[in-house]
């Protein structure tokens, strides 16, 4: 008898991959989650273990990034959607100054965290070789899946794969808002998103 409930967890778990794989996330194979420590454009510094109990969306990008601008507004919407449920995200910005990351955010509003990868050192560590590329994170920090590419972020696959990741009892983390990114290197198994994306060299 104690087969049946190990078993319809295993199916429970390949159906939210089967979600997952449908939206154009990929099941990461790639390895410990890589450190993250940036400030904002205020300078308050940020780690990613201040999300610690969260689903994470830690998403690379510049405002030269086509791609990157486009994907925005859906990651708004399912933010929105998200309201009240222990979820963030995390855009990190490749190597633009304050000013011109704080004059995009004027023209296109958003509410979550943007943090300042300076010298592409996190790009690095973490492996980004387009933009824009994303990994969501679970509660523990580990990373579920990854993306490349623009996502459609609100599209009802994705939500139900991130919902899928959320953490009834997770804490709260820290408030995302207006704080105030991209990268190389190889090895890193993505997924392509939505055919769009930038390829950039260190």
């Amino acid at each position: 008898m104690r087969g049946r409930p190990v078993a319809a967890a295993g199916l429970a778990l390949a159906a939210l991959l089967n979600i997952a794989a449908a939206s154009g996330l990929a099941k990461w194979t790639g390895g410990k989650t890589p450190a993250l420590k940036l400030s904002d454009a205020s300078g308050r510094e940020y780690a990613l273990a201040d999300w610690r109990g969260r689903t994470v969306v830690v998403n690379f990008w510049a405002t030269w990034c086509e791609p990157c601008r486009e994907e925005m507004p859906a990651m708004q919407r399912l933010q929105e959607r998200l309201a009240g449920q222990p979820f963030a995200i995390l855009a990190v910005d490749f190597g633009e100054g304050d000013a011109r990351v704080k004059s995009f955010l004027e023209k296109l509003p958003l509410e979550f965290t943007f943090l300042l990868d300076r010298d592409g050192a996190v790009a690095r560590a973490w492996r980004v070789r387009v933009l824009p590329v994303s990994f969501v994170i679970d509660a523990d920090e580990k990373i579920r899946y990854s993306v490349v590419g623009d996502a459609e972020w609100d599209s009802p696959g994705v939500e139900k794969a991130v919902r899928g990741l959320l953490s009834p009892g997770g804490g709260p983390g820290r408030r995302a808002g207006h704080n105030i990114g991209f990268a190389r290197s190889g090895g890193f198994p993505y997924s392509q998103g939505a055919d769009s994306w930038i390829d950039v060299r260190f």
